[in-house]
């Protein structure tokens, strides 16, 4: 895909949801990164192809802005408000290179070692205690015993 080919498909998933300036900065980054690595000696169609789908792009900066309250996300047509389309809620998407990363609920080995976690947590507690006993015991048990015996001898007189 060329560069071209590729920002008007970026520019046409993003008009759908964002403002005309945040739709402007956008383009104008990706324009200037294609360029820029173009003059290094990389084709236009190896930096889209890495790059990856304008619409999985377009679908993670306007899940970004969304998350972080910028951008204007209903949009009037002839008169009539669009609502935009719902996401995944607890869904947050990272693009990383060329690959999309998808942060949201949590799988079940992610829950796993949580309560393992926990798990471990709390026998560490009960370990630390135990050892302040096993520290303290020959020197109190001791204690508690003379103290017991002098009460007892106490009372007798």
């Amino acid at each position: 895909m060329t560069r071209r080919e590729f920002i008007d498909k970026l520019k046409a998933a993003l008009e759908q949801d964002l403002s005309p300036g945040e739709v402007q900065e956008q383009v104008t980054f990706y324009n200037d990164y294609i360029r820029d690595e173009v003059r290094k000696g990389r084709t236009e169609e190896a930096v889209t192809a890495e790059l990856g789908d304008p619409w999985a792009i377009a679908r993670n900066i306007i899940s970004a802005a969304e998350i972080t309250g910028e951008g204007s996300f209903g949009q009037e047509s002839e008169g009539r408000y669009q609502e935009p389309e719902r996401r995944r809620s607890g869904a947050y998407r990272e693009e990383s290179g060329s690959q999309i990363h998808i942060f949201g609920a949590p799988s079940w080995w992610q829950i796993l070692l949580v309560v393992l976690g926990v798990i471990g947590v709390i026998a560490l507690v009960i370990a630390v205690i135990g050892g302040i006993f096993s520290l303290l015991a020959p020197i109190l048990v001791p204690l508690l015993v003379i103290l017991i015996i002098f009460q007892i001898l106490g009372k007798r007189r």
